[in-house]
């Protein structure tokens, strides 16, 4: 495939693309676009051509913002950029803040200038910070004024970064890049990037060993907006977003800027994300659709057994963790809409199964995204039969592009992405995720895959959240070992083991039952609600019950 000439100047990215030979298969049919391209015009400037001016885009740290001051703001930042700190096409910029409106605009001002743009979580320090750095060649970094100990760390230890800009993380515009750009013009010529520009990298989350970088271009941004948000979600103007997941990941990125910016509706931005804050946001702006995982779900419908007023949300999108049937069938029950489960991934940007509001079941992630196809196949590229648990293998609009990185040659065989999931496909095409390829356990020859048991698990009234592992066993070589948060109220006991493993025999395969249970108040958790079950196979210091 043949790209589009590049606007930048700064040629690192385009360089640094894999061989087209191991790229993925790309389908464009149904996302075609101009050749000059910017997202950052697109969600901005264009918008208010297009009569969304006094529509409401951003609510954040105690302000509201429209799409006239928000196209303002982004383009005086741009001029700051440009003028007071060099900014070339084709630089890359790391951003470092937590979810507020200011994030937002700077990652769009980046953008409008040709930017190549990497959202960095807060609570990264300067190891993980210089890593980034490093990889990316980074040569700009703006910073909340709050967050700046480590990035000036970083920054010390930095042959490429040439500044390192403060701005102000509230709504106050007191710090040295909001001083600047307040000096500026309102009115900036985008830099004319074509749709084939990388316009962002977006870093793998739970990386062991060397970060990996995905380069994502201009048209991706807008092609999981017009196939996700617009075929699944019918996004409308009228819609406000809220959501768990840091815009450091494309998952925060695209289900709360660049959805709801790109159809004229609003973003609701949280620092602190937690469920009590999300339902409260909820219930104070009546937000009709929500991003986060099935945890934070689980615990508004607690909130709602106590009266918390849920009915504004006409989506509640599940992802980043399998969606537990148990916690789906509860959601439907309480609120008579579906939960939209779906798998994406930061390879490939955003969500590539998923359910619909009209095609919808527990325990299954759903059909393809339009333009996307998958197939289940053995460690041969060998497509497996229905029915038959294998890996994921997906092709479509987007794919995995790594930064110079060996590892893209892993991720991508024969033109379709290896997710690394476990799937299978029924008759009729759904497919029904199975486990992380990391997290099936084999047990005196028995394939079990944990979330099933998880699933189990929930479906007693006693278990809150659980997480399933493998640990290892002289006799099985591995059994499963459940870790288990209970309701309010259950009191651990040897008896309530008992009862929980007796239960999930009843549930599925009675081999598949956990036969090592740990209770514990809390599950480690990333910041987007992942459990990190990692950490659970790795702790050396865990109570365990075994039954023969």
């Amino acid at each position: 495939m043949t790209l589009t000439p590049s606007a930048h100047i700064d040629q690192f990215a385009r360089n640094n693309l894999p061989q087209e030979a191991m790229q993925p298969d790309y389908i464009l049919n149904g996302y075609e676009y101009p050749e000059i391209l910017n997202v950052g015009f697109e969600l901005t400037d264009k918008m208010v051509l297009q009569g969304y001016g006094d529509n409401i885009a951003l609510i954040g740290n105690g302000r509201r913002r429209t799409y006239k001051e928000l196209s303002d703001w982004t383009n005086q930042l741009a001029n700051a950029l440009v003028e007071d700190y060099d900014v070339q096409p084709g630089n890359r910029v790391l951003i470092r803040s937590a979810n507020n409106p200011a994030l937002v605009a700077c990652w769009l001002a980046a953008t409008k200038v040709g930017a190549v743009v990497v959202n960095t979580m807060p609570l990264l320090r300067e190891k993980e910070l210089i890593e980034i750095v490093n990889k990316a060649e980074i040569t700009h970094a703006l910073c909340d004024s709050r967050l700046m100990e480590e990035m000036n760390k970083c920054f010390k230890k930095s042959s490429t970064v040439k500044y390192v800009v403060p701005f102000d993380g509230t709504a106050n515009h007191n710090s040295e890049l909001d001083a600047v750009a307040l000096t500026k013009s309102i009115k900036f010529e985008t830099i004319k990037t074509t749709r084939d520009d990388v316009a962002l990298l977006g870093f793998t989350s739970g990386t062991t060993g060397s970060p990996k970088a995905t380069m994502h271009f201009h048209r991706d941004l807008l092609i999981i907006a017009d196939g996700y948000a617009k075929d699944i979600l019918n996004v409308q103007e009228n819609d406000i977003f809220v959501g768990s997941p840091p815009l450091a990941f494309t998952f925060g990125l695209g289900g709360l800027a660049i959805f709801p910016l790109r159809f004229g509706a609003a973003a609701t931005l949280l620092e602190n994300a937690s469920p009590p804050n999300m339902i409260e946001i909820i219930e104070k702006y009546k937000a009709t659709v929500c991003f986060t995982a099935p945890t934070a779900y689980n615990m508004m419908l607690a909130a709602m057994d106590e009266g918390a007023d849920l009915s504004s949300l006409r989506a509640a999108v599940s992802a980043g963790e399998t969606l537990p049937a148990p916690v789906y069938d509860k959601w439907l029950q309480k609120t008579g809409k579906p939960m939209l489960d779906g798998i994406g991934a930061t390879e490939m940007l955003h969500i590539f199964i998923s359910n619909r509001f009209d095609d919808h079941k527990a325990g299954c992630t759903g059909k393809p995204i339009r333009g996307y196809e998958a197939k289940i196949v053995d460690d041969h590229m060998n497509e497996l039969n229905i029915g038959e648990v294998g890996r994921l293998a997906v092709r479509g609009p987007t794919g995995c592009r790594y930064l110079s990185d060996d590892r893209q040659k892993n991720y991508v065989q024969n033109g379709w992405n290896i997710t690394g999931d476990s799937f299978s496909q029924d008759k009729n095409g759904y497919f029904f995720f199975a486990a992380r390829n990391d997290d099936m356990i084999i047990s005196a020859g028995y394939n079990i895959a944990g979330p099933e048991v998880e699933a189990a698990l929930l479906s007693h009234k006693q278990v809150l959240e659980c997480a399933v592992i493998g640990t290892s066993d002289d006799k099985r070589g591995a059994i499963v070992q459940a870790h288990i948060v209970l309701t309010k109220g259950s009191k651990e006991s040897d008896e309530l083991k008992i009862e929980l493993q007796d239960h999930v025999k009843a549930k599925i395969a009675p081999f598949k039952y956990p036969r090592s249970i740990v209770f514990t108040k809390l599950l480690p958790k990333t910041q987007t609600g992942k459990i990190q079950r990692f950490l659970l196979r790795n702790s050396k210091d865990m109570e365990t019950t075994n039954a023969s």
